[in-house]
C-alpha cells in the first residue's frame, strides 16, 4: 500500500515538476561557472604552489589535468543526461544505465556526505575572507569565529532559495558575474605589471622554491577542489528549459571558460608577487594585490569581491543539494520517502528534503570544526577526500558512455570513445593524487564513503525483498 501511495506521489510531483521549467540556459551555465570558480581558486592555489614546489609550469600542468576530469567528463555524461528524464542528477544516470541499487548507493553518498561537506567547507571559506575583510577574530578563537560566521551564511542561504526559487537563481547570475572581475582584472593588469616582486612580511616563514619530484601529484587534491561542483548542476536538469539543448551546452561551455580564466589568473598573480610570496602568505596573498592596485584600500576591495565569490559558490552547492532528498525519495530510496516526495505547493521544494539537507550540512560543519582544530587533515578538509571519491564514481558512468558506443548506442567516436578516455584518465590521476595528498587519513576516508554507499546499496536491496 505504501509504495502504491509513493508511485502516486512520484506522477503528481513529475507533472508539477514538468510544469515548472524554472532556468534558461544562462542559469544552468553560470550555475556550473559560479560553483567551480569562486572559493579554490581563492583558496587553494597557494596549495598549488606548495605542493609544485613553487613551479609555475607543472602548476599549469596540474589546472589542465584537473580540467580534463570535468571537460571530457562532463561532455561525456551529456550523451547520458540526453538519454534520461530522472532527476537526481548523476544518481539518476546510475538509475538509468547502471543499476537502482547502485544509484541507491551513491545517491546516499552524495545527499550524507559529498554534497554537506562541500556547503559545509565553503561556507567555512566564507567565514574565512569575511573575517579578514572585518578584521575580527584574534588567534585564540579565529576557528571558532570563522565557523560561526560560516553557519550564518548557510543558514541565510537555505533561507533565499527555500523561499524564492528565482531569488537564488538571480543571485547566481549576479555574483557569477562579480567574481569574474577580480580574476580577470588581476590576469590583464599583469600583461603591463613590470614592478618588482613584494617582500615577504616580516615575522613570516620564507618558503623557497624546490623540487618535490612525483609530490606535485598531491598537488591534484586541492586541484579537485577547485574544479568541484560542474557536476552539482546535473540535478536540476529537470528543471531547466529545453535541457537536451541547454544542458549539454552548459556542460561543454562552463568547464572550458573556468579553465581559461583559472589559467589566466594563476599566472597573473605570480607574475604580480611571484612564487616566494604566494607560498609564504598563503591566503593572504591575494590581499597584497588588491593593495599594489587600487591602494591602502585595494585590499578589502579585493576581499569584497572575493567574500561575494565564495558565496556564490555557497548558493549554488545548497541549491542542488536541496533537491537530493528529494530526488531520493521519489525513487523509494530513502526510509520515510512517501513524506519526503511531498512537494510543497508554495515553495516548489519539499519541505523534509530542505531538512534533511540542512541538518547534514550542518553536522560536517561540527566535524569540519573537529577536524580543523584538531589538525586531522594536515592541511587539507574533509571536503577534498569526498571529491576525490566521487571522481572515482565517474569513471563507472565514463565505461558505460565506452560500451554504449560499442554498442552503437553512441555513433559520435568523439563523444563515445575519445571523452570517456580523457574523463577516466583524469579522474584516476586525481584520485591517486589525492591519496599522496594525505596518505594517513585519505584511504581511511575513502573506506567511510564507501561504506556509506554499501549502507544505501543494502537498504534498497531490503526495500526491493519487500515489495
Amino acid at each position: 500500500m505504501e509504495n502504491k501511495n509513493i508511485e502516486s506521489q512520484i506522477l503528481e510531483n513529475e507533472n508539477l515538476e514538468n510544469k515548472n521549467e524554472h532556468y534558461g540556459l544562462s542559469t544552468a551555465t553560470t550555475m556550473i561557472i559560479g560553483i567551480v570558480i569562486g572559493s579554490g581558486i581563492f583558496f587553494k592555489g597557494d596549495n598549488v604552489l606548495m605542493y609544485t614546489g613553487g613551479n609555475v609550469w607543472l602548476g599549469i600542468l596540474v589546472f589542465c589535468i584537473g580540467a580534463f576530469g570535468i571537460i571530457f567528463g562532463s561532455i561525456t555524461l551529456t550523451e547520458l543526461s540526453i538519454r534520461t528524464k530522472k532527476n537526481g542528477g548523476v544518481v539518476g544516470y546510475y538509475e538509468d544505465f547502471i543499476s537502482k541499487k547502485v544509484a541507491c548507493g551513491f545517491g546516499w553518498f552524495q545527499t550524507f556526505v559529498y554534497y554537506p561537506t562541500l556547503t559545509a567547507v565553503i561556507a567555512w571559506v566564507a567565514g574565512i575572507y569575511t573575517c579578514i575583510l572585518f578584521d575580527i577574530g584574534n588567534a585564540g578563537n579565529a576557528l571558532e569565529m570563522q565557523i560561526l560566521i560560516g553557519l550564518a551564511y548557510m543558514v541565510t542561504f537555505y533561507a533565499i532559495n527555500i523561499f524564492s526559487i528565482k531569488l537564488g537563481g538571480y543571485f547566481q547570475n549576479i555574483s557569477t558575474v562579480v567574481k569574474l572581475i577580480p580574476l580577470l582584472g588581476i590576469a590583464i593588469v599583469s600583461v603591463f605589471w613590470s614592478a618588482p616582486h613584494p617582500s615577504v612580511p616580516q615575522g613570516i616563514a620564507i618558503v623557497s622554491q624546490s623540487n618535490v619530484g612525483i609530490g606535485w601529484l598531491a598537488a591534484l587534491a586541492p586541484i579537485a577542489f577547485s574544479y568541484d561542483g560542474w557536476i552539482v548542476a546535473t540535478s536540476i536538469t529537470n528543471e531547466v528549459k529545453n535541457p537536451k539543448k541547454n544542458m549539454t551546452l552548459a556542460l561543454i561551455f562552463g568547464p572550458i571558460v573556468v579553465l581559461g580564466v583559472y589559467l589566466l589568473y594563476f599566472l597573473g598573480l605570480n607574475k604580480v608577487l611571484g612564487q616566494e610570496y604566494i607560498m609564504s602568505t598563503g591566503n593572504s596573498a591575494i590581499n597584497k594585490v588588491g593593495e599594489l592596485l587600487l591602494g591602502s584600500n585595494g585590499a578589502k576591495i579585493i576581499l569584497i569581491f572575493i567574500v561575494i565569490s565564495v558565496l556564490g559558490v555557497l548558493n549554488g552547492v545548497i541549491l542542488g543539494s536541496l533537491r537530493m532528498p528529494h530526488a531520493l525519495a521519489s525513487k523509494n530510496m530513502l526510509p520515510y520517502a512517501q513524506k519526503i516526495a511531498v512537494i510543497n505547493p508554495k515553495i516548489q521544494l519539499s519541505i523534509w528534503s530542505c531538512l534533511i539537507s540542512f541538518g547534514a550540512a550542518a553536522f560536517w560543519l561540527l566535524i569540519h570544526y573537529i577536524t580543523q582544530n584538531s589538525e586531522t587533515m594536515s592541511g587539507g578538509d574533509i571536503s577534498e577526500i569526498s571529491i576525490v571519491f566521487s571522481y572515482a564514481c565517474y569513471i563507472i558512468l565514463y565505461l558505460k558512455v565506452l560500451k554504449m558506443k560499442k554498442q552503437n548506442i553512441i555513433i559520435s567516436k568523439f563523444k563515445g570513445i575519445i571523452c570517456p578516455i580523457f574523463g577516466i584518465l583524469g579522474s584516476t590521476i586525481i584520485f591517486i593524487g589525492g591519496f599522496i595528498s594525505n596518505p594517513t587519513y585519505v584511504p581511511f576516508f575513502v573506506l567511510f564513503c564507501m561504506f556509506v554507499c554499501l549502507i544505501g546499496i543494502m537498504y534498497y536491496k531490503e526495500i526491493a525483498t519487500k515489495s
